[in-house]
C-alpha cells in the first residue's frame, strides 16, 4: 500500500480504536465473550485483511505497515486484538506451501472472512517441536488422525483447524505434515475449555482426534513440511507480532499512568510532581521504545527475506519482559485501586500475563536464540 493511502488507513484505525471499540472492553469482561458481531464489524471494516497481498482480496500492507496498525489495535481490549492478529496472521501458513487450487479453496477465503481457522500445534505432552504425537498415517486417499491438541485459540469456532501431526513410525521434522481439518470432519471432538484469566472472550479449545480421516487435497506441501509451515509460515512472524502487541499493551499502560499521576494529589501534591513517579515513568516510555524498534528491526529482516528464529524470538522475549515491567510499575502509580475488577490497568496487567505463553514462552525463545549461538562456528 502506498504511504497516502496508508496514512488514511493508520488515521481511521487510530479513531476506531480510540473511539467506538473502547466501549467494547466493558460489555465483554462482563458477558465473557466476544460475539460473532465484533468480528463481523472489524471484517466489514477491512481490519481482517490488512496484511494478505492484494491478489487475494488483501490490503497489502507491507509487514512494517502491519506491525504499526497491530500496535494501535493492541491498545484495546486483548480478545479485540486477538481477533485481528490471528485473521491477519491464519493464512500465512496455509499460503506458504499451497497449490495453486488450496489458494483458491482456502487462502483467498480466509482473507476475505469467508472462512476462517485455528492453529493447532500444541499438545497436552508436547510443546512446539518435534515433539508433537498427534499421529497420522496415509490410507488411501485419506490421512487418519489421531491424538490431541489443546490451548487453540478460537478452535472452538473456527471452520477449519490447521493441524500439525506426525507420519506413524517418523522421528525429528522428516515425517511431519499440516493439514486442513473441517471442524465437522469425522472423528474430531471439539471441547471448549475453561476461562482464562486474562483475554476474556477469546475461545479456546481441546481437540481430540479418534481415526479422524481428512482428504489428501487438504495436505499442505509435503510429508515432512509440517514444521516449516508452522515456524517459517507463521511461528517466526507471528512472535515480532506478539511483540509488538506488548509494545502496544504497554503504551497504554504508560498513557494511563501519566492521566493517572497528573490527577491523583496526595499530601498537596499530583503524584506527577513526585521524583518516583517521575522516574518510574520515564523507564516505563524508554523501555516501550527499545521494544518498539527491536520489533520494527526483527519487522524490517522479515520483509526484506532474512528473518533469522533468533531474530524473531529476541524481539518478542525483550518485549514480553518489558510489558511485565511496565504493567507492575503502572499497577504502583494507580495504587491499591488497580487491583479492583472494571478498572482498565487491572485487565491490563491481567491480558500481560498471558504474552508470556503466546507463540512460546520465555523459556522457548531463550532456547531458540540459544540455538542459534552456538551453532555459530
Amino acid at each position: 500500500m502506498n504511504e497516502a493511502l496508508y496514512r488514511k488507513l493508520q488515521e481511521e484505525v487510530k479513531a476506531y480504536v480510540n473511539g467506538p471499540a473502547r466501549a467494547l472492553s466493558d460489555r465483554i469482561e462482563e458477558t465473557g465473550s466476544c460475539g460473532t458481531e465484533i468480528r463481523e464489524e472489524l471484517r466489514e471494516r477491512g481490519f481482517l485483511r490488512l496484511a494478505a497481498p492484494e491478489e487475494y482480496g488483501g490490503m497489502g500492507l507491507n509487514f512494517i505497515q502491519y506491525l504499526e496498525l497491530l500496535e494501535l489495535f493492541s491498545q484495546l481490549h486483548g480478545s479485540i486484538r486477538m481477533i485481528v492478529h490471528v485473521n491477519n496472521g491464519i493464512w500465512r501458513p496455509v499460503h506458504y506451501k499451497a497449490s495453486t487450487e488450496q489458494k483458491r479453496r482456502f487462502v483467498k477465503p480466509l482473507v476475505r472472512g469467508e472462512l476462517s481457522a485455528s492453529f493447532a500445534l500444541t499438545e497436552p505432552t508436547a510443546g512446539a517441536g518435534t515433539d508433537i504425537r498427534t499421529s497420522a498415517r496415509k490410507e488411501g486417499g485419506e490421512f487418519v488422525l489421531n491424538g490431541a491438541k489443546w490451548m487453540v485459540t478460537f478452535g472452538d469456532t473456527s471452520d477449519y483447524v490447521l493441524v500439525f501431526a506426525r507420519m506413524e513410525n517418523t522421528a525429528g521434522q522428516d515425517g511431519t505434515v499440516s493439514l486442513l481439518v473441517r471442524r465437522d470432519s469425522p472423528g474430531l471432538t471439539i471441547k471448549k475449555m475453561p476461562p482464562t484469566l486474562g483475554l476474556t472472550g477469546t475461545g479456546h479449545a481441546h481437540l481430540y482426534f479418534k481415526d479422524c480421516r481428512v482428504p489428501e487435497d487438504c495436505l499442505l506441501g509435503e510429508i515432512g513440511q509440517g514444521l516449516a509451515i508452522a515456524m517459517n509460515g507463521f511461528l517466526d512472524p507471528s512472535r515480532i507480532c506478539v511483540g509488538m502487541t506488548c509494545v502496544g499493551l504497554a503504551q497504554r499502560a504508560l498513557d494511563l499512568s501519566i492521566e493517572r499521576s497528573r490527577k491523583r494529589v496526595t499530601y498537596g501534591k499530583p503524584l506527577s510532581q513526585r521524583q518516583i513517579v517521575q522516574t518510574w515513568l520515564a523507564e516505563m516510555a524508554t523501555d516501550i521504545e527499545a521494544a518498539r524498534q527491536l520489533c520494527l528491526h526483527a519487522g524490517r529482516a522479515q520483509t526484506d527475506g532474512g528473518l533469522t528464529p533468533a531474530q524473531a524470538s529476541m524481539a518478542k522475549l525483550f518485549s514480553l519482559e518489558m510489558l511485565q515491567r511496565v504493567t507492575d510499575k503502572a499497577q504502583q502509580i494507580y495504587g491499591g485501586i488497580s487491583y479492583f475488577k472494571g478498572m482498565e490497568i487491572e485487565r491490563i496487567y491481567r491480558d500481560a500475563r498471558a504474552q508470556k505463553f503466546e507463540e512460546g514462552t520465555s523459556e522457548i525463545q531463550k532456547a531458540v536464540i540459544a540455538r542459534q549461538l552456538l551453532a555459530k562456528d
